[in-house]
């Protein structure tokens, strides 16, 4: 599941082999601005990024998926694997 708001550069739908793309789950991008993935905002990245996963419906979507589905990858394009809304999504469904 591809979970980034942007489709990630240089890589085609075609090429892509995904199920799913879910946009709706990713930080808002007022939030993502503000984030711009400086490591000294990350805490409270993660802080308000939950708060915005907390008032979303389509989580519950997502949420679903991974009941049905023994083995879901959650995909994104950041850069740092340590530092990314795909982390806090992540343990936010755990």
């Amino acid at each position: 599941v591809l979970v980034d708001r942007l489709w990630p550069r240089g890589m085609t739908k075609e090429r892509a082999t995904l199920d799913l793309w879910m946009k709706d789950v990713t930080p808002s991008p007022l939030l993502r601005k503000w984030f711009g993935h400086d490591p000294t905002r990350f805490a409270e990245f993660r802080t308000r990024y939950i708060a915005e996963l907390d008032a979303n419906a389509t989580v519950d979507s997502l949420r679903r998926i991974c009941a049905q589905h023994p083995d879901v990858t959650l995909l994104y394009a950041a850069k740092d694997p340590h530092i990314n809304h795909a982390l806090v999504l992540r343990d936010y469904l755990d």
